[in-house]
């Protein structure tokens, strides 16, 4: 008797495992990992697209910011988690593509510990000025820099960030020499550069476009080539560097090994909220150009393609992390 009662409740978990694995995705509340502090722009992003998700999911999708090591320590927790697909992470162009490429340990590997479900939208950085630096526009910038090699310097907020490795690669490709100067932040480089202590900078929309547009700093041009949509009065660097094409993504990643299901669910759903124009007026707000729709083997060719491009940006500008 004791053993067919044994076997009958070996049967049970059995059955009561099996009818678990069988309810549909997803079950419970879904962790969205933000690699960045709380208030940044990742941050933001992520709470839009956890507030959607949620409401299409019908579960809550609970936003964790876990910064750290350049936005590692959030992307190896996610690495790390299981393959369910009730951990995902917030990604950007910084977490797979700048910092894998900046440390020498660097945790995980991007294209190998992720499944890609959609790249969300493109954050286009803007090339700004002290308005008492005695240039008008990019040109006259790389004149003046030239004529006073050492003289000028730039700010940035922190050595790897796309902000350093934009003006490094214009300093090697026009030869220009200006001194870097790293900053704890966007909002604490700006008064600097206001005031003259530091004469250019690159700078997200959300801090550039107020600015821009109250006079305050001068705008000398837009990392991407193509002319964004947030402003219609900065051309592309591209006009004057030929060639000079630089955006940072953000868009969403599982831990590698989720079922296909899965990443087919969400990925239906992210395509669903980035197709709601309501949506695309949060990213513009952001200061964000709105992707189109990825399908994850799209977003995984971007991933792919970004691992190669930002590792040579990084060792140009020589900015590796033991």
């Amino acid at each position: 008797m004791k053993r067919v009662l044994v076997r009958l409740a070996a049967l049970a978990l059995l059955a009561f495992g099996a009818a678990a694995a069988a309810q549909p995705y997803p079950s419970k509340p879904i962790r969205l990992i933000v690699p960045y502090p709380p208030g940044a722009l990742t941050d933001l992003l992520g709470r839009a697209i956890g507030e959607r998700l949620s409401a299409g999911l019908k579960q809550p999708v609970v936003v964790e910011n876990k910064p750290g090591a350049g936005t590692l320590v959030g992307a190896d927790l996610v690495a790390r988690s299981a393959p369910d697909g009730y951990t995902l992470l917030m990604a950007t162009s910084t977490t797979l593509g700048i910092s894998p490429a900046m440390y020498k340990s660097p945790r995980i590997d991007p294209v190998r510990d992720y499944a890609p479900i959609s790249q969300v939208g493109a954050v286009t950085f803007f090339l700004i000025a002290s308005p008492s630096f005695p240039a008008r526009n990019a040109r006259e910038m790389i004149e003046v820099i030239k004529a006073n090699p050492g003289k000028f310097n730039y700010a940035s907020v922190g050595s790897g960030s796309p902000h350093h490795l934009f003006m490094e690669l214009l300093k090697k490709e026009l030869g220009l020499d200006i001194q870097h100067v790293p900053y704890k932040g966007t909002l604490l480089a700006l008064p600097d550069l206001l005031g003259g202590k530091v004469q250019v900078m690159f700078s997200d929309a959300t801090a550039a476009l107020p600015n821009i547009r109250a006079g305050k700093v001068l705008a000398y041009g837009t990392s991407s080539a193509k002319q964004t949509g947030l402003i219609a009065t900065v051309p592309p660097l591209a006009a004057t560097v030929p060639g000079f094409d630089w955006q940072a993504w953000q868009g969403v990643v599982a831990p590698a090994g989720v079922p296909a299901e899965v990443v087919a669910r969400l990925s239906a759903e992210l395509q669903r909220i980035q197709s709601a124009q309501e949506f695309r007026d949060v990213l513009t707000r952001f200061g964000m150009d709105p992707s189109a729709p990825h399908t994850p083997s799209q977003f995984a060719a971007l991933i792919r393609a970004d691992v190669e491009r930002w590792s040579r940006a990084v060792a140009d500008a020589g900015a590796r992390v033991d």
